[in-house]
């Protein structure tokens, strides 16, 4: 017996995190009936920062809206990561419902596009009718944009534009780990916190540190030493950003590598040998 043919994947863009009156729970409602409803449409409903593998999450959320034949996307309260990755959405010109609660307003951009509506309370009897309508909607566009060759969500509206389009290579097995440990070892850099890790932030939690893939802490550090260090790393050609970060006296220094660089590589690189008094090297400086 034949397994089962994989139902086609539906991205879901919505807000997860408390906002306003709205509380994780209750974004949690609302998941659960998208789901349903994106079930009943034949689908696989998966939030886009969702997926098998490991990898960083903002890669992973652009390619899922770019390779997803279906995406549902919440604009309720207007979250602004939501508005960004439906305009990504659509950019890329692909199937796409917009639904929103009837507290939001409609923003000027995306008012063309029809909008499913349903009540913030969540209501029973207007969320069945919702997610009938929802159904319905997702297997209509999914229908109309695999049938229609000039069907368009949005983009093509407004006159004859190139869409958005994301590239794909094939590489050998071992260079694609190798980008991947290196993409999994840049996340977990930015995600350092620990003092005995060298690089610990030092500052209240109300004050955190920006993210970045080297943090050097500068205490005891003479002016001339910061400056020369500082102008050094903005020179490396590995380098896209170095940032002095100052909290009264204690300062550190953020380095962002370029996409793709080895962190571990530019920082051995950035090694200052001069004599200098304390500290006398930047691992010593950041302990």
């Amino acid at each position: 017996m034949s397994e089962p043919k994989p139902k086609p994947a539906c991205g879901i863009v919505m807000p997860i995190s408390s906002m306003g009156d709205c509380s994780e729970s209750h974004w949690s409602e609302v998941l659960d009936i998208l789901n349903e409803a994106i079930e009943e449409a034949g689908f696989e409903g998966n939030l886009v920062s969702n997926a098998d593998d490991v990898g960083i999450i903002h890669k992973r959320i652009i390619q899922n809206l770019y390779d997803n034949p279906m995406v549902v996307c919440d604009v309720s309260g207007k979250n602004p990561n939501v508005m960004f990755e439906l305009g990504l959405r659509l950019a890329f010109d692909k199937p796409t419902v917009i639904v929103k609660d009837d507290k939001t307003s409609y923003s000027f951009d995306t008012s063309a596009i029809e909008h499913l509506e349903y009540p913030r309370d969540l209501r029973f009897t207007s969320i069945v009718a919702f997610k009938q309508k929802l159904t319905e909607k997702i297997v209509a566009t999914y229908a109309r944009a695999n049938s229609d060759a000039g069907y368009t969500t949005f983009l093509k509206h407004f006159g004859e534009f190139t869409v958005a389009k994301l590239d794909k290579k094939e590489v050998p097995g071992q260079e694609f780990i190798l980008e991947e440990l290196r993409s999994i070892k840049t996340a977990m850099r930015r995600l350092e916190s620990a003092p005995s890790s060298g690089r610990g932030i030092g500052f209240p939690r109300q004050a955190p540190l920006p993210a970045a893939d080297i943090n050097i802490c500068l205490q005891k550090w003479e002016p001339g030493m910061i400056d020369r260090y500082l102008a050094r790393a903005e020179e490396h050609p590995e380098v896209e950003k170095a940032l002095l970060f100052a909290k009264g006296t204690h300062k550190h220094l953020l380095i962002t590598v370029k996409p793709g660089a080895n962190v571990l590589d530019v920082e051995k690189s950035l090694q200052f040998r001069g004599r200098v008094r304390r500290p006398a090297s930047p691992t010593e400086a950041a302990e």
